[in-house]
């Protein structure tokens, strides 16, 4: 949900990493209260509405995010249910209550927090700075100006104060996480016996009439569903990549007028002898020690290596002289940086003091800023012209390419030869596929396309199908060339595998009713002379030890009295018996799972307080929901 993102300042730095390639809804807090917007209204919150234009952004959005998390899986369709749609328009619902609650709360972001925010995203600096030039690219590659950027940082900021507020106060009793911790630290030793259906083999015969019935009632089993091979094109705009390649002159006028871009900063060699400090005493005989040092270094500055690796008690630099190697601008500590950058080459520093302690610092070399010749950065200068002309081109191809596959529908040749497209042919390709199928058939696993092709019009007229979105920037056009009907399996071919089905399926009762018999006898007292399995002790805490039946039904048996006998279905069929022998807890907890839990358990109480937060508000507020518009409206 959106105010997982305002959790904290971490998640609000990647909320415009999302912007590089997700649209985000809304514009800020004053968008909600003037009510901007056009078109009829899905849903009202106090006196705000919300527009099909405002939930046609955060549906694209939501799609995007869907897309990005499930890949070539993600069925579009899939999401276009009323149940979908009302989720989806429940979310802004929580969103714009929390909205006019932060508005009315008169609560906001400072100027100096928004910058400071800003200028730590990750993807806008260069060489661990602030970088304007990459700020601006990267607002003008989404379609934002600053203003509208800076106002949905602003309102996630703001956000981040309501639902931190909120949702960060979960505390978890001392009391309760003893309970707790006792019942998930808590183990039981077990013995373990298994009915097998197969013991029960020489038990179970099956008639032809029993295969008959079964035929006959399970008719739609044996289906063999229809099959269509078709003819396929594919346009992209990766397939587009290949066909461009940018002029000398348009690399060239790209160089010369973002040079900001491939400027290399300054890099300066350093030594150092670091002589650790902590605390005002050890600070003291620190300094003491770091001046009788570097006296020694300015008596023998050609000795600076071998003093180094004599007095320097930096594990990593020491046992090579002190050499630090090459950096740049803020890769360092602030007061050793500014003492490097003041420098001359072969120039000696004075003590310089750093959070780690004392450093004498020796610069060996400096590798001047300077502009990457053209040569250098003409591959990545091809490959940025090359993708932002494909992008233009497929934007204006595929209008063209949909209206050619429907205006010209008796043949794919007329689109291909235009873009160069290679015409494909597909394998059968079956009707009705569940999703996780889907993913075998490659571009062609796509419900639309497979709706599409055995449509009427595709089947009997072999008609091109519409353009089908199967990837971003993707359109898939396909055409049937050979079609087989859906038909019956007949009995003789199927024969045996009912027969078998029909005999597990009788073996598994029977498995289950002898353990469950034998279970009642231990039950009510009768002498156990069963085999049982080798002892082994089990706990909640590692559930990958058994199925989770059983783990549930030893765990909720009685163990007042033991040995306890419990059971519960097999995985595979069959049945499952356990004998619990003791009952024991761990003498002592780590402290640290005791605080891991705490933690946890804290969270989940701050998610419970945030829902009946939001609960309150959807009570405090007059919400309106117009279910017909939302579930009429075609996507």
């Amino acid at each position: 949900m959106f105010f997982d993102a305002v959790r904290n300042n971490k998640r609000v730095v990647q909320i415009f990493l999302a912007l590089i390639t997700l649209p985000f809804a809304f514009w800020g807090v004053d968008s909600y209260v003037r009510n901007t917007g056009a078109g009829a209204d899905l849903a009202r919150v106090g006196d705000t509405k919300i527009t099909i234009l405002q939930f046609d952004q955060a549906w694209r959005a939501q799609q995007d995010r869907m897309r990005q998390v499930l890949g070539a899986s993600f069925l579009p369709e899939s999401m276009n249910t009323p149940a979908a749609r009302l989720a989806v328009l429940n979310s802004l619902v929580d969103q714009r209550l929390l909205l006019l609650e932060a508005s009315q709360g008169r609560l906001g972001a400072g100027d100096d927090l928004l910058r400071d925010v800003i200028a730590k995203i990750p993807a806008l600096q260069e060489n661990g700075r602030f970088s304007m030039a990459r700020y601006q690219a990267a607002l003008a590659a989404q379609g934002m100006s600053q203003a509208q950027f800076e106002a949905q940082m602003r309102q996630d900021l703001t956000l981040q104060q309501l639902v931190g507020a909120v949702g960060d106060t979960g505390i978890a009793g001392n009391k309760v996480v003893d309970k707790l911790l006792r019942i998930q630290t808590e183990e039981r030793q077990i013995a373990e016996w298994r009915f097998t259906p197969g013991q029960f083999a020489d038990q179970v015969k099956i008639t032809l009439p029993a295969i008959e019935k079964y035929y006959a009632q399970n008719l739609k089993r044996f289906e063999v569903a229809e099959q269509a091979k078709v003819e396929y094109v594919l346009l992209s705009l990766e397939g587009l990549l290949a066909q461009v390649k940018p002029s000398d002159g348009e690399v060239t006028a790209w160089y010369e007028s973002h040079q900001d871009r491939y400027q290399q900063a300054e890099e300066r060699r350093a030594s150092h002898i670091l002589i650790l400090a902590s605390g005002e005493v050890d600070r003291e005989k620190a300094r003491a020690k770091a001046e009788d040092v570097l006296k020694e270094v300015q008596k023998s500055p050609a000795k600076f290596a071998e003093l180094a690796r004599q007095h320097s008690q930096d594990p990593g630099s020491a046992e090579k002289g002190g050499d630090l190697g090459f950096f740049g601008r803020g890769m360092m500590v602030k007061p050793f940086e500014d003492s490097v950058f003041g420098l001359r080459e072969n120039e000696l520093s004075g003590l310089v003091q750093s959070e780690f302690g004392y450093h004498i610092i020796k610069l060996t070399a400096i590798k001047p800023g300077k502009l990457r010749s053209l040569a250098d950065a003409r591959p990545e200068i091809e490959e940025e012209l090359r993708r932002q002309a494909a992008s233009r081109q497929f934007a204006e191809a595929a209008e063209t390419f949909s209206n050619m596959i429907y205006e010209q529908p008796d043949s794919l040749q007329p689109a291909a030869e235009k873009f160069r497209l290679k015409i494909q042919q597909s394998g059968w390709l079956p009707r009705g596929l569940s999703p996780d199928k889907l993913a075998g058939l490659g571009q062609l696993g796509n419900q639309k396309v497979l709706a599409a092709v055995f449509s009427d019009d595709s089947l009997k007229n072999k008609r091109n199908t519409e353009a089908v979105e199967v990837a971003p920037n993707t359109l898939l056009a396909a055409r049937v060339i050979e079609y087989r009907p859906a038909s019956t399996q007949p009995l003789a071919i199927v024969k045996a595998e009912i027969e078998a089905l029909l005999k597990a399926e009788e073996e598994a009762v029977l498995a289950r009713a002898a353990g469950e018999s034998k279970l009642r006898e231990l039950q009510q007292g009768a002498e156990d002379k069963l085999a049982w399995a080798p002892v082994r002790r089990v706990s909640r805490q590692d559930g990958r030890q058994l199925p989770e039946a059983s783990l549930k039904a030893i765990f909720r048996a009685d163990v007042r009295q033991l040995p306890a006998y419990v059971g519960a279905d097999a995985e595979g069929g069959g049945y499952m018996l356990y004998k619990i022998m003791t009952v024991s807890h761990p003498e002592k907890v780590d402290d640290n799972r005791r605080k891991a839990l705490q933690a946890e358990y804290g969270t989940i109480l701050g998610q419970e307080d945030f829902a009946a937060y939001l609960a309150g508000l959807r009570l405090r507020y007059k919400i309106d929901i117009n279910k017909s518009a939302l579930e009429s409206k075609e996507r």
